[in-house]
């Protein structure tokens, strides 16, 4: 079994954490404030009401980003993840070795 302990006082470890919650801190951060504000500015402003083109007003322009904005940050994610699983498996192999 893993000391969970003495890797978690670990510098690679330490450094992973800090590296994953620099990369994850600001995408959650944009996610929530792009996602909060689309009925914000749905509900309490006319901003989205005008036609952006054809029929199609902003409100669905910014209804649709929002998936491609989905997608693209779960795209980066997981690109990412693969770097931190890496990571952690050099980590958890130096703990195996001593």
């Amino acid at each position: 079994m893993y000391d969970y302990n003495k890797i978690a006082q670990s510098e690679n470890f330490k450094s992973l954490v800090k590296s994953r919650n620099q990369f994850i801190f600001p995408l959650t951060l944009f996610f929530i404030v792009a996602t909060l504000l689309f009925p914000i500015l749905t509900g309490y402003t006319t901003i989205l009401n005008t036609i952006a083109f054809w029929n199609i007003s902003y409100a669905w322009l910014y209804a649709f980003l929002l998936f491609v904005m989905v997608w693209t940050l779960v795209t980066l994610y997981m690109r990412k993840a693969k770097s931190f699983d890496i990571a952690s498996e050099q980590i958890i192999a130096n703990h195996k070795r001593g």
